[in-house]
């Protein structure tokens, strides 16, 4: 673990999934992202699964859960879906005690609830955990567009009414040194984390910046619900990481978990340095 200020940090990993290359870059050209990120000959790439947890002593959170482990045959195939069980990940979900989900889709939220042992019922992986989301998210997970359909599992949403809910709205401290931020250009109501100590932070942007390799302004994805308006939102966040030199943490990143962003030579987005906690 890192110790930072009065937290301790530690990175979980819940396994890897595999999304078409071109869908997680968008418009940037397959001769460039396959140069960052290797394709297999399903056009798929490797992405982790990657949550910050943060000790505050007699609070424990976890950001972000995962797939999780109900998936038919059938689609784990098609995800290429590899989960890490709690003891060979490092993460003791007896120690939980919040649940921050940046947003609803499955490859974040689904982590969150399982099959009863020996049933096809869908129970909560952590019952006594409060579960933090932007009640704006909550409800476009329970009404999905058209084009997000697919993303929000109801099992996985549903199961969530269940749980000690609390739902916030914008910027919110959820605990002392613990804020969430809204932004909407992936998905209504996402939420990105920060776990301030002094005048540093430590960040966890979920799918505002997916990858290192999104960095650069123009890398964003096709599942994008707004590009226009995540291009706004990620040029803020990546001017204040700059500024005040957060460590970021990358939540889909197959190989590089976690790092502070710099300018280069031609003043565009980059990773200044890795940082391996």
């Amino acid at each position: 673990m890192m110790t930072f200020g009065r937290f301790k940090l530690a990175l979980v990993n819940h396994g890897f999934f595999r999304l078409d290359g071109g869908a997680m870059f968008g418009t940037v050209p397959k001769t460039i992202w396959a140069g960052l990120i290797p394709p297999d000959e399903d056009n798929r790439i490797p992405l982790a699964t990657r949550s910050l947890l943060v000790d505050a002593g007699e609070r424990v959170f976890i950001a972000d859960i995962g797939c999780g482990g109900k998936w038919k045959d059938k689609l784990r195939t098609i995800f290429a879906i590899r989960g890490i069980p709690p003891p060979e990940s490092g993460l003791r979900p007896a120690s939980v005690t919040d649940i921050v989900l940046s947003h609803l889709h499955f490859d974040h939220a689904g982590g969150a609830s399982r099959f009863r042992p020996g049933a096809r019922e869908v129970e909560l992986s952590f019952p006594r955990a409060r579960v933090h989301v932007q009640a704006d998210n909550y409800e476009t997970a329970r009404n999905p567009n058209p084009r997000e359909r697919a993303s929000y599992l109801q099992d996985s949403v549903e199961v969530l009414e269940q749980a000690d809910l609390h739902f916030t709205s914008g910027s919110e401290e959820i605990f002392p040194g613990i804020w969430v931020h809204r932004n909407d250009g992936h998905t209504r109501g996402q939420q990105w984390l920060e776990v301030r100590s002094g005048r540093e932070s430590v960040v966890f942007p979920a799918d505002l910046v997916p990858t290192s390799r999104h960095l650069p302004l123009p890398y964003t994805m096709a599942y994008d619900i707004s590009a226009e308006t995540l291009l706004r939102e990620k040029e803020d966040f990546l001017s204040r990481a700059v500024a005040g030199r957060w460590l970021v943490v990358f939540y889909h990143d197959p190989d590089i978990p976690a790092g502070r962003v710099g300018l280069d030579e031609k003043g565009r987005y980059a990773l200044e340095e890795t940082v391996d906690f």
